[in-house]
This record gives structure tokens, sequence and C-alpha cells, in this order.
């Protein structure tokens, strides 16, 4: 295959790259399946690369007419977007640490300025750092830009600095395949050590001392299971391997606790987990067990000191599918697991469910979803566990759909920051002074992101409906549009939906999003089963051998838009990523007549090819997910049924668009090319199936703000194109 076999003569149709079929024969529990692309693995096969350039080559010319509409909303997401901006300072010891971008340059510059500590609430405001103003003192800890130069990617992958803050580890993506080269700067002096380590996963953190640096490996499947540990001034090959993960179904990774006195390894499956603690005060005991797995309890623990009494926060779902916040004396975990005491801090609701929890020096901060919107409750450590403990204050905000979540704070520090924002609200950056028992703590506003180009909320509205799924399950729907539009039934419409791992799709605005709604689109997001958005059961009712309700629920969602007095039922397109791109591949071929087009972003198309071969990259971890189709028939028969490649039909598919990349290790850029090959081949219709592809890209694809613009610019330009709201109103 070569860049010629794509016919795009002026007086002809271009005509898409056909590969050559290579018939595999791939047999499950008695189940043979003929896979006739499967050759397209072959990374390394220079006909594999030929031809995915030629599908590209065949992508750039069927969409060529659409070149203008993508420039057009390219320009219109650079000329909304205050392109020389900072992020709020955020307190971190004796440092204020923000990051800063600037008009023209892709990546973000890393910078801190020296803090001032009087022992009054004015040490934490912020210094007043201006779009283009020179901070006084600012030190540059790393230029994005300068360590992008002549690098086909760029990603930082994380970064640490010791206590003293003399010392700033960080990590570089320069392929995309999450895959980190560690390298550590002397800030005294600008000069990199000499140590540098490579093929690190992510996660970076320093010893109080700041003599030693943890980091986490990854096998040859991309999991991280490996915690090492890097003795600043010797050699790299001499690190040593503080844990180990060997079951093949479980992710590792580690952090700090709030008040920094331990290590907390984290070891676990979406159905349960296990925690091990290293204390920097007495590390020679090693890492500590607080609840084995063989518990199968689903936690998250927060150790920290209550009165001088070692305490361990845990938020759980033992007896608890929601989960709930129970308080449990550190010497509690030498028993077994029915003979300890825990105290609960906030009981089981069914229509509460409980994200997390974290410490402060004097409160408890609780993460939780209610009503579908994911919000910020305090409580004073003061009396906490006891019948005495205070009640919880949240903070209120006016909208009615929104989303608050933690933004970051010190363990000592009287405010946490907290980040707020909603469909057509621009994220606000607050402080939120932390309240004495029994009264009300107090919002300070430091920053809303500016909106340029005349940008005015209330042209917009956002409300809540529901669509009623096959099963008769009430599915929440947000319906996102112009607030002068006429609801005539002529407008166009998009449906956007994930629905896996207990990820909700929260409120949360979107600058090249408007792009979409100022042609008149009404954009309704799906919040289908498999997500978080209705508590621990909505997830549950949407994996495993629950995974059709996901895209039941899509059709669902599609069903009341095309019924809702909006939009012209033809004029209806649906897009979403990874293993929304799998719900894409699936409502494909449920429903291929309900829309206009479809965007499926790194799709996850193949999965059962993917999940019965362990040695892929993430494999085995997604059993938790979609279950084992190695091991269980049951499961094997369910997947099968409704993988999109394998289900691939002869019917008249709408125009569709795979977009993918070369080097993304979490969806191979296979699954979309041979799924592409496929459709092309079965379906009945003439509308056209393309692929997008970034070879130089990872899951997020190409790096750099610009870049993302413009991958946005042609999503969307494709949908506009297909649903006929190419025109702003």
């Amino acid at each position: 295959m070569t860049l010629a076999d794509v016919n795009t003569a002026p007086d002809s149709s271009p005509t898409p790259p056909v590969a050559k079929k290579v018939p595999v024969e791939r047999t499950h529990h008695g189940d043979t399946f003929v896979d006739n692309y499967e050759w397209l693995r072959e990374k390394e096969n220079p006909d594999v690369v030929a031809h995915l350039n030629a599908e590209q080559a065949y992508t750039d010319a069927v969409t060529a007419g659409q070149e203008q509409l993508r420039t057009d909303i390219f320009n219109e997401i650079k000329n909304r977007t205050q392109e020389t901006d900072l992020s709020v300072p955020s307190r971190k010891d004796g440092w204020w640490y923000y990051s800063r971008m600037v008009e023209g340059q892709s990546y973000g510059i890393q910078c801190r300025v020296k803090a001032e500590s009087n022992g009054t609430l004015e040490d934490w405001t912020p210094p007043l750092v201006e779009p283009g103003v020179p901070v006084d003192g600012e030190e540059i800890l790393l230029d994005g830009n300068a360590e992008a130069e002549g690098q086909p990617f760029f990603s930082l992958g994380g970064a640490a600095v010791t206590r003293d803050g003399n010392l700033y580890a960080y990590a570089v993506d320069n392929a995309g395949d999450e895959l980190f080269t560690i390298r550590i700067k002397d800030l005294r002096t600008g000069e990199l050590l000499s140590e540098t380590i490579e093929n690190a996963f992510y996660g970076l953190a320093f010893s109080p001392d700041g003599r030693t640096l943890f980091y986490v490996l990854a096998d040859d499947s991309w999991r991280p299971h490996q915690i090492k540990t890097h003795v600043l001034g010797t050699p790299v090959e001499s690190d040593q391997i503080l844990y180990q993960e060997d079951d093949v179904a479980m992710w590792t990774g580690f952090g700090l606790s709030a008040d920094r006195r331990h290590l907390m390894i984290s070891i676990g499956c979406s159905e349960f987990s296990e925690t091990r603690l290293l204390d920097f005060a007495a590390p020679e005991k090693g890492l500590q067990v607080l609840i084995p797995r063989s518990a199968e309890i689903l936690y998250d623990a927060e150790p920290f000191l209550l009165d001088g009494t070692e305490k361990v926060l845990l938020t759980h779902d033992r007896d608890a599918v929601n989960s709930m916040i129970s308080l449990v004396d550190a010497a509690e975990f030498s028993k077994p697991v029915e003979e300890q005491t825990w105290a609960t801090v906030v009981a089981h609701d069914d229509a509460v469910r409980i994200n997390g929890a974290t410490v402060t020096a004097t409160h408890m901060v609780v993460s939780l979803r209610k009503d579908t919107i994911e919000r910020i409750q305090v409580t004073a450590l003061e009396g906490l566990g006891t019948p005495g403990q205070s009640a919880a204050v949240e903070p209120v905000f006016d909208e009615e759909l929104y989303t608050a979540g933690m933004g970051g704070s010190e363990y000592e520090s009287p405010v946490i920051r907290l980040v707020y924002t909603s469909d057509f609200t621009p994220p606000r950056v607050y402080d939120y002074v932390l309240p004495a028992a029994g009264a009300e703590g107090e919002l300070l506003l430091r920053k809303e992101t500016p909106v340029l180009g005349g940008y005015r909320s209330e042209d917009y509205l956002a409300t809540r409906e529901w669509a009623t799924a096959s099963d008769g399950t009430l599915v929440p729907l947000s319906v996102l549009r112009r607030a002068d539009l006429t609801r005539d039934g002529s407008a166009a419409g998009v449906v956007y939906g994930y629905g896996s791992y207990e990820v909700s799709m929260d409120p949360g605005f979107g600058v090249p999003r408007l792009s979409l709604l100022d042609r008149g689109v009404v954009f309704v997001i799906a919040h289908v089963r498999g997500g978080g958005e209705m508590g621990r059961h909505w997830y549950e009712d949407g994996k495993k051998l629950n995974k059709k309700n996901t895209f039941s629920d899509f059709v669902a969602a599609t069903d009341w838009l095309a019924a809702s007095g909006w939009v012209d039922p033809a004029r209806i397109g649906a897009m979403g990523g990874s293993a929304g791109g799998l719900l894409m591949g699936a409502v494909a071929n449920l429903a291929p007549e309900k829309y206009a087009a479809i965007v499926a972003q790194v799709p996850f198309v193949d999965a059962l090819t993917t999940i019965l071969d362990p040695e892929l990259p993430l494999s085995a971890l997604e059993w938790e997910e979609w279950g084992n189709p190695i091991t269980d028939p049951n499961v094997y028969k369910y997947m099968k049924d409704y993988t999109p490649y394998e289900n691939v039909r002869p019917v008249a598919y709408p125009k569709i668009a795979a977009v993918t990349s070369f080097n993304d290790t979490r969806v191979l850029y296979v699954e979309p090319a041979k799924w592409v090959q496929e459709l092309r081949a079965v379906s009945t219709g003439s509308a056209p199936i393309v692929m997008k592809i970034e070879m130089d890209g990872g899951h997020g694809g190409a790096s750099g703000r610009y870049e993302g613009w413009k991958t946005r610019a042609w999503d969307y330009a494709f949908l506009a194109d297909a649903i006929g709201a190419t025109e702003l109103r």
C-alpha cells in the first residue's frame, strides 16, 4: 500500500486504501473468529506504515472541503482564549508555585516565587500575578517550550520538589507512549544532576530529607508494577525495588499522605484494593499493609495524627456500595479485619456516592456526589468519629449544574483550594477558609478564567433532561444550547458519551464546544450507565455482563433528542473517545440509521481481541471492567455479541471518522485501523469512512495546545459538515 493507491484525481472521488486480507483464526471456548486484518498490528512492518500513511492521505482528500471550516473553528478557539495567562499560585513549604502560558508558545512554563511567613491568614493569600506582567523574584523551574524544541512530542508526566526547595525532579515523554525520562535539576545552580532515569511511568516523590526519589516502572504491557527508590548521587543501575506487584490484573501507584509523614502505595482494581504504608520516621519497619486485598474491600486510606494518636481515615465499600468513611486507630490493623473497630464518620447513603476524603491539620475534606453533582464538604477534626462530631459544612454555589472539586492545599493551611466550573461558567479558583466547628466557611474568589471574543454566559443554557432506556431506566442528560435557539425541529444535534470505569461526564466549561453551539447545534451529554453520575450502582449496571446497558442508554438519549422538538432527526451526530469510542462502534452497529455521522476518538473497537491477549498493553487490567473472556465462556459470548469489530454487518453506515495515534499505548492504532477496513468492506452505503492518524501522538493526540485545538477543530468540522451546521447563526 502506497500513497499512490489513493486516487485523488480531480475528476473522480478519492478511493479508500484497501488492506490485504491475511486470515487468522482466533478460537476460544469452541468459537472461531476469522480476523482478516490482524497483520496490521505489525507496527514495524513497512507495509503497515505505508497503509497508515495512505489512510491519512485518503482522509485528507475526503475532508479537503472542510479545511476552511476547520480553520474557522480553530480561530474561534484561539480568539476566545487569553493566550498569555498564569495559574493561581499554590503554596508548598516556603514557595508559591504556578505555571504560565505565553502567546505563540505551545507549552506551559513552571515557575515559583518566595513566600512570606508572618503566622497569619495573609501567609496563604497567593501573590497577585497578571498576564504579561513580570513577577518580582520569579524563578523558572522548567520551560516546556525549551524542552519540546526539536522533539516530535512533549508531555510532562509529573514533577516533585524537595522540602528545602533545592532540587526539582521532572518526567518528560517525547514519543507519546507514556514512558518518561526523569531528570533532576539543582534549582540553586540551574544545572542538571548526572543521573537520568529512563522508561519511568507516572509518579514522583522525594523523601522528607530530599535524599531519595521514589518513582514507578511499568512492565512490558505498560502496567505500573514496580515502585523503585533512587538515592541521589548513586548510579541509577543500583536503584532498589521497594515494591513489586506480580498480579497482572492489579494497578500500582503511590503518593504521599496529606501530612507527608508516609509514602502510600496503592494496589488495586475496580473491585478491591490494598494499601501499604512506609513511615518516613521509621523506614526500617518497611512497608506495612493496612487491609489486605484478601478482604476484598475497595478502599482509600489517609493516615494522620489526631490528638497525638496515629489514625487512619478510610473511604471504603465494606457493607456500603456507595462507600462510607470510617476512622480507625492505626493499631487496629494488626488484628484480623473482622476484629477491628471502625468508627463511622460519614455513614452510607444510597443517594450519595463518597469519592474520597483527605485531611488538613484542622479539618476533614470529603469529595462526594449527590444528585449527579460533584461537591465538597468539610468537617472539623475535633470530635471526629465520636457522638460530638461537628456537622459537615458545604460551600454554596448559585448554579443547579456544576462541578466543585479540590484543587490542592497544604496540610497546615487554614484554607483549601477549590476549582469550580459549569457548562457555561469558565473555571473559577477559590480559596475556602476552613470554618470553626458550627460556623460557615468563606469563599474567596482568586480567579475566573477569562474568555475573550465577547463571550456571555447568558447567551447559552444548560438543562437536565431524562431519557427513558429500553428497560425503563431514566438516564440523565445534560442538554446544552444557545438561549436564542428556536424550538422548531430544524436544528442539528450531537450526542456525546463515555460510560465506563465509573468516570462521570461532569459539567465543565469548554471553549471549543461553543463553536458547535454557535452554529445552532444542540449538544447532549448522555450520562449513560457504566459511568459514575448516579452512584456505584449506576457503574455496576453498565459493566461486565451489564455492559449492553451503556449502548442502549446512548441510543435512548439519541431518541430523546430526535423527539425533543429541537432537532431534525436526520441531522444528529455522535461522538465519544477511548471507551467512549467503543460506545461509538457499538451504537454504529446497533442503530446506524439514527446518525448522520460518528466521530470515534482513539476508539477501543477491537476490545475482545485485546482483552483475550494479556501480553498486550494494559489488557489484563481490563478484566475487572469487562470480565475475563479467557476463562469465562459467558463473558466471551457476551462480549463477542457487542464488540464493534466482530459485529460490523451489511447495513448502510453513516459517515464515520476514527481518530487515532500511532504511539497510543492505551488503545493501539491497530484497533481503528482494522475496524475501518471491516466497515468499508461490509457497509452497503456510500458514506465515507475515514481514519485520521497522528503519527507522532499518543492517547491524547498530538502534543501542545495549538495542536490540541487543531484536533478538536478537525473533529467538530467533520461532525458539523455532516449534520449541516457549518454556518454561524
